[in-house]
């Protein structure tokens, strides 16, 4: 059987030593990452080498690796995902406060939700959603949000493939998703009555940017015990528009010399007044 290195360049396998790592299982020896790439045992030798040398990768004593630290300072340097989630972040702090369950922020990601923010009670109703997690997009109230938006060709693709169910409540019938869609757009916001575990029920609403796509959801988990939700809604819709507002203002005109072409945000950084003030002197000076 032909490995996955075939006709891959170094840094395509790279990443897929990378992507062996998940949050469930963070630590890897070297077997258990050649099979998961599907990479020959000495290719993941030497790649992980590599990694491990530009702390990318991180070696331990019982010779085991996990991603490094330096990972997460790149990550950290990304103007859309993390520039949204240092955003909304204020915002989603108040809502839980209110909500005193979960609260998570969501971007579309291929077919699944990628989840920036959670934040959880220690007492909260179960949830599957952890930071940096996934979920396809038909079966989670965030998921539907991001859904609604997408272009009626990117829609048919989506459907094209089955949708798998958590439970019985999940959708996974393309016309029930389509009506599902459709309610969505109508009404403003996603409610899941137990779509992936019984006992929760999810509620989301859409996060506008400058042009007025939806560019993330905000939503939380409750409880699915037939509770009134719809302040739920409201408490999430006021995050929401606070994160637009927070966006719009950091948006750029397409002439701006700082203007990026993927996004046209300044920098999406948020801290004190003087700190903002003092950080914005500091980057003029190493200009």
């Amino acid at each position: 059987m032909a490995k996955a290195s075939a006709g891959r360049s170094a840094l395509s396998r790279q990443i897929l030593l990378l992507d062996s790592f998940s949050t469930l299982q963070p630590f890897l020896t070297i077997s258990q990452l050649s099979r998961r790439s599907g990479l020959a045992l000495s290719t993941t030798h030497r790649l992980m080498a590599e990694l491990t040398e530009s702390g990318l990768t991180e070696r331990l004593d019982d010779k085991t690796y996990r991603l490094g630290v330096r990972l997460w300072e790149i990550a950290s340097r990304t103007p859309g995902a993390i520039g949204l989630r240092e955003t909304a972040s204020p915002y989603l702090h108040e809502a839980h406060a209110v909500i005193r369950q979960h609260v998570q922020l969501g971007i579309a990601d291929a077919r699944d939700v990628l989840f920036l923010e959670r934040l959880s009670m220690q007492d909260a109703v179960v949830s599957s959603t952890i930071i940096g997690g996934r979920l396809p997009l038909h079966a989670s109230a965030t998921g539907l949000v991001l859904l609604a938006d997408a272009a009626p060709d990117a829609l048919a693709d989506f459907l094209a493939v089955a949708l798998p169910s958590y439970t019985d409540a999940t959708i996974h019938d393309p016309g029930a998703l389509r009506a599902a869609l459709a309610d969505v757009r109508r009404q403003g916001y996603a409610v899941t009555d137990g779509h992936i575990h019984p006992s929760a029920r999810g509620v989301a609403v859409p996060v506008v940017g400058a042009a007025g796509e939806t560019v993330a959801a905000i939503g939380a988990v409750v409880p699915n015990d037939g509770q009134p939700w719809l302040h739920v809604v409201q408490t999430l819709r006021t995050a929401a528009r606070r994160t637009t507002t927070a966006l719009r203002a950091a948006a750029l005109p397409s002439s701006d010399p700082e203007a990026s072409p993927g996004g046209r945000y300044r920098a999406l950084v948020h801290s004190s007044d003087q700190s903002m003030e003092f950080l914005s002197r500091d980057r003029r000076a190493r200009e």
